[in-house]
C-alpha cells in the first residue's frame, strides 16, 4: 500500500454561510480548526450579496487561528489547500483591491432577464437560440446560477465598472480568486497588488496573483469545457473584456500558485463540491457523492471525458490534478436544502434547531400528505425552471409542525431522487452506493429516507468535513503529503450506513405527491416582476 510522509496541510473552505480552515495531518485527522460566519445580504427579493472584504478578513483570520488552535506556526505548514462557493462573484480594482458592490452569490436571481435575453438572441435563420444556447462548449444552461452572467451585471449595472473593465483596471473572479489575490498581497499595503500572475516568480507571494483552476472557471460560462481556456466567442457573446479574468491553472499544482503573507504556500484550489468529491475518494467513473448542505449537490465521476446531459445535468470539471488529465463529472444541483429548515427556523418559528425538526419527524409516521417544494430561488436541475417559488400542498386540518417538520426532510430526499434518476438516464451507470456529506449528514431519519427513496445504500464517512479534506488531499499530492489517490483511498472509512426498507407502495406516493406539488410551483414570476 502506498505510504505518506509526515507534515500538516491546511485547508481553507470558504462557503455560502461561513468561512473555515481545518488542519490535517498526514492520516487525515483533524488536529486545529476554526470557523467565522459572515452576513447574508437580501436588498430585494431574489438578491443575495455578501461582503468580499469581509470573507476577505475572516479566511486571514481563521487561517492564523487553525494554525495557533493545532499548537503550530506557519512554517509548519507544508501546503495551504483552498475550497469555496464557487459561481459567488466579485469584481474589483486592481490597484486598490476595493470591491465594485458586493459579491454577488451563487442562490441570486438578479440576472433572470439577461440570461433570458441571451436564450432569446436569434441566429440566421431567426431561431431562438435557447438555454442551451452554451451548453455544448460550457456543459451550463443559461441560467442565473453562474458566474458569467453576475460579472455581465456588475459591468452593465455599477457606476464606473465597464469603463474600469475596459480600461484594464478592473478584475473579477470566483471567491478562490478573490481569496488567493487577498491572500497573496492584493490590497496589502506591504505590497504591490497588480493582478499579475505569480507563477513567474514561482509563487513567492511579493505581489498579488490573479488564478483559479477548472472547476471554478468552469462555473463561469466563459470557460470551454474541452480546452480548460477562456472561449473568446464566450466572451464576446456576455460582453466581458478577458483582461478582467484570472490564468487557469491546475487544481493541485506543484510549483505553488502564491504564498500568503506569513509564507505558507498555495498549492490547490478546488470548488466546493468538486473538493467533497476528491475528499469522498470519489476518483473512478459510476463513483458520486452527495453534499447536503444549504444546498444539495450530486455529483458522479463520468470519466476523462465530458459527458454531454440530455436530462438537465451539469456537465463539468471534477478535477484537474497537474500532469495528469482532468477528469469530469455530471452535477445535479438543488438550490434550498438546508435552507429549508432554517427557514423554518428562522422565519417561521416553527423549530428551534435542525436537532428539533428531526425529533418531530420522527413523532409521525408520515407527512399526513403535506408536501413541500422550497422553490425559493426558482428549480434548479434537472428542470431549470426560474419562474418556480415555495409551495406548501396537501394540507388539510390533520397537518401538524411534525407533518411539516417530516415534509421538510422528505423535499431534500425527494429532489435527489430527481437527480439521480436523470444521471441514470444519462449514463446509464448504476450507482452501487451514494456517498453523503455536509452538515444535514447527521439526521438519520433524512439518510434513512434517502435511502429508501433512491433504493440504494447510503453511506457515510467518519470523516464529514469531506469539503476540506478534499482541498488538503489536493494540496497534500502536491507536495508528497500523500503520494497518490491509492494512499487517499486507504484513508475513507464508512461511518454508517443505510439501507432501503420502504415498501414500494409508500415510496410510489411519495413520488406521486411530489411531482403533482412540483408541477403547481411552476409559472410564479416573469423577469418582469422583479424578483426573478
Amino acid at each position: 500500500m502506498s505510504t505518506t510522509t509526515t507534515g500538516y496541510v491546511a485547508a481553507l473552505d470558504q462557503g455560502t454561510t461561513s468561512t473555515r480552515c481545518l488542519i490535517f495531518d498526514a492520516g487525515g485527522n483533524v488536529v486545529g480548526a476554526d470557523q467565522r460566519e459572515h452576513a447574508q445580504i437580501t436588498p430585494r427579493p431574489g438578491w443575495v450579496e455578501h461582503d468580499p472584504l469581509e470573507i476577505a478578513g475572516n479566511a486571514k483570520e481563521v487561517v492564523a487561528a487553525a494554525i495557533a488552535h493545532a499548537g503550530l506556526v506557519a512554517t509548519d505548514i507544508t501546503a495551504l489547500g483552498i475550497t469555496n462557493q464557487r459561481e459567488t462573484t466579485v469584481v474589483w480594482d486592481r490597484h486598490t483591491g476595493v470591491p465594485f458592490g458586493n459579491a454577488i452569490v451563487w442562490q441570486d436571481t438578479r440576472t433572470e432577464a439577461l440570461c433570458a435575453a441571451l436564450a432569446a438572441e436569434t441566429d440566421r435563420e431567426r431561431s431562438a437560440l435557447g438555454r442551451d444556447r452554451f451548453r455544448a462548449q460550457t456543459g451550463l444552461p443559461l441560467a442565473t446560477y453562474f458566474a458569467g452572467p453576475k460579472i455581465r451585471w456588475i459591468l452593465d449595472n455599477v457606476p464606473g465598472a465597464r469603463a474600469a473593465a475596459e480600461r484594464g483596471d478592473a478584475l473579477a473572479g470566483t471567491i478562490d480568486t478573490w481569496l488567493v489575490w487577498r491572500l497573496t498581497g492584493g490590497g496589502r499595503e506591504d505590497g504591490p497588488a497588480d493582478g499579475r500572475d505569480g507563477a513567474a516568480r514561482e509563487g513567492r507571494g511579493d505581489y498579488a496573483v490573479h488564478v483559479t483552476d477548472p472547476t471554478n472557471a468552469g462555473r463561469t460560462m466563459l470557460m470551454d469545457l474541452r480546452t480548460l481556456g477562456w472561449d473568446n466567442g464566450l466572451l464576446s457573446a456576455f460582453g466581458i473584456p478577458r483582461s478582467m479574468l484570472p490564468t487557469i491553472r491546475p487544481s493541485s499544482v506543484r510549483a505553488p500558485y502564491g504564498r500568503t503573507a506569513s509564507g505558507i504556500p498555495i498549492h490547490a484550489i478546488l470548488g466546493d463540491q468538486q473538493a467533497a468529491m476528491v475528499g469522498q475518494t470519489c476518483f473512478e467513473t459510476g463513483e458520486a457523492k452527495c453534499t447536503y448542505g444549504t444546498g444539495c449537490f450530486l455529483l458522479l465521476h463520468s470519466g476523462t471525458e465530458p459527458v454531454a446531459s440530455a436530462h438537465g445535468m451539469l456537465s463539468t470539471v471534477a478535477y484537474h490534478f497537474e500532469g495528469e488529465p482532468a477528469c469530469y463529472a455530471l452535477e445535479g444541483s438543488v438550490a434550498i436544502a438546508g435552507a429549508l429548515v432554517h427557514w423554518m427556523r428562522d422565519q417561521l418559528g416553527i423549530v428551534q434547531s435542525a436537532e428539533e425538526l428531526e425529533l418531530r419527524a420522527r413523532a409521525v409516521p408520515d407527512s399526513g400528505g403535506a408536501v413541500i417544494v422550497p422553490a425559493f430561488s426558482g428549480l434548479f436541475a434537472p428542470h431549470w425552471r426560474p419562474d418556480a417559488r415555495g409551495v406548501i400542498a396537501g394540507l388539510t386540518r390533520y397537518v401538524t409542525r411534525d407533518h411539516l417538520c417530516r415534509a421538510a426532510l422528505e423535499a431534500t430526499a425527494l429532489q435527489v431522487l430527481d437527480l439521480i434518476r436523470a444521471m441514470r438516464e444519462d449514463t446509464g451507470l448504476p450507482i452501487a452506493v451514494l456517498k453523503a456529506d455536509g452538515g444535514m449528514v447527521v439526521n438519520e431519519l433524512l439518510m434513512q429516507l434517502q435511502s429508501d427513496l433512491l433504493q440504494t445504500p447510503v453511506a457515510v464517512p467518519e470523516i464529514n468535513e469531506t469539503t476540506a479534506l478534499g482541498a488538503a488531499y489536493a494540496a497534500g499530492l502536491a507536495v508528497g503529503l500523500w503520494t497518490d489517490q491509492d494512499a487517499l483511498r486507504a484513508q475513507w472509512r464508512e461511518r454508517n450506513r443505510w439501507t432501503p426498507g420502504m415498501g414500494e407502495d409508500e415510496r410510489a406516493r411519495l413520488i406521486a405527491g411530489w411531482n403533482k406539488a412540483l408541477a403547481r410551483s411552476l409559472d410564479w414570476t416573469s423577469a418582469d416582476d422583479g424578483d426573478a
